[in-house]
């Protein structure tokens, strides 16, 4: 309301603003109030159960059920959108307010976590306990893949050197290895653990290839040495397909050369 006055005349001027009510338990029409103005009304304690917690928590008078949630979600450490309210044996919404639906002080209020929520949290901890056990399972091949990558260095520097090695020493280290293969095999492994595990499997392979292929050399002793004489067979094909392994054998010509010469006068 606005007050001015002008050669002893007084008038007035008034400010109007629309007005929300509310209907109060007991069918009394009040005027709206919210949360957040100054006239928010007195603050109320309720007592909230959340299994076998219990605790008391201040809110305003006028509050609604979301407001509420965001104070437990502080006290609680579950999201406004991961609790479940409920008041009198029913679940309340979030836009509810505690004073229509009969909230008091000290009235009891029963908080339980969504359920499709839990859910997913037990489905989120059961993939890091599978990505924990998978990284530690492919640690302990790693552990074993290392010794035997070192037994497989030793040997090539063992074979370097001139000696021959029994074949049974590589037969038993490619069987070590490819054991250790079959145990990342049957890994199951998601995310950096499966990158983790696809690193050790071509380590692995590798030292495998590399034991065949000493394997090989030993077995033949023309291979080793810079004496080595590799032989390879190289065919050479003609216009007429002559030097190919199977072009036909040439024939005689049917004309018949003679060197016989007549003298003339």
């Amino acid at each position: 309301m606005k007050r001015s006055t002008s050669k002893g005349t007084e008038t007035r001027e008034f400010n109007y603003r629309e007005i929300d009510w509310e209907l109060r338990p007991g069918g009394m029409l009040v005027q709206k109030r919210y949360v957040g103005c100054g006239s928010s009304g007195p603050m109320i304690k309720i007592k909230v159960s959340h299994g076998s917690c219990h605790c008391d928590t201040a809110v305003p008078a006028q509050s609604t059920f979301g407001d509420l949630k965001k104070v437990l979600a502080h006290e609680t450490g579950l999201e406004p959108k991961e609790q479940r309210l409920l008041f009198r044996g029913k679940e309340r919404e979030d836009d509810e307010y505690l004073h229509m639906v009969g909230v008091k002080d000290m009235s009891k209020v029963i908080l339980f976590e969504d359920p499709a929520s839990k859910e997913r949290k037990l489905e989120e901890m059961k993939r890091n306990q599978g990505t924990f056990e998978a990284y530690e399972a492919v640690a302990r091949v790693r552990a074993e893949a290392d010794k035997l990558c070192e037994k497989v260095a030793e040997l090539e520097t063992t074979f370097c050197s001139g000696t021959t090695i029994a074949d049974k020493e590589f037969v038993v280290l490619t069987e070590l290895l490819m054991t250790q293969l079959l145990k990342l095999d049957s890994i199951e492994a998601d995310g950096e653990a499966k990158v983790q595990r696809r690193i050790e499997v071509r380590r692995i392979q590798s030292s495998v290839e590399t034991l065949d292929s000493l394997k090989a050399r030993n077995s033949n002793p023309f291979s080793n040495g810079s004496n080595a004489v590799s032989v390879t067979t190289k065919w050479e094909t003609f216009a007429s397909g002559a030097g190919s392994p199977g072009s036909p054998f040439p024939t005689q010509s049917a004309t018949k050369v003679t060197q016989d010469w007549e003298l003339f006068d």
